[in-house]
């Protein structure tokens, strides 16, 4: 990832609007049970912090940035290896549930729910 060609500054403005949301989840203690789940919501809270704390996101040193790319790039690895996990248990359990998530995949820019 580029973080210099990022939109940081959306970045944060999406990750805060959905903080609530994430801190309802890791308080869940069934999801708790999840280490990598429970992993995941760390490294994004992580990430809202470092992108929070911060005044001002543009102008950032290279070094700021390379350190911002290390933490985006462990929550989205985290995040991606999260979804591949829960879509194989939606194909093994929840076939009807895998061919929505299937066609609404967010990895695919061209996804469409209407079936083809």
């Amino acid at each position: 990832m580029d973080v210099a060609k990022t939109d940081l500054e959306n970045i944060r403005i999406d990750l805060q609007m959905h903080r609530d949301f994430m801190l309802r989840l890791i308080e869940n203690p069934l999801l708790l049970e999840h280490e990598s789940f429970t992993t995941l919501l760390l490294a994004v809270f992580h990430l809202i912090e470092e992108l929070t704390i911060r005044p001002d996101l543009s102008g950032l040193p290279e070094s700021d940035l390379f350190h911002l790319s290390g933490d985006i790039k462990r929550a989205y690895g985290m995040l991606v290896n999260e979804w591949l996990d829960y879509m194989n248990y939606l194909r093994k359990n929840y076939p009807y549930l895998f061919s929505l998530a299937m066609r609404t995949n967010p990895f695919d820019q061209v996804s469409s729910p209407i079936v083809r």
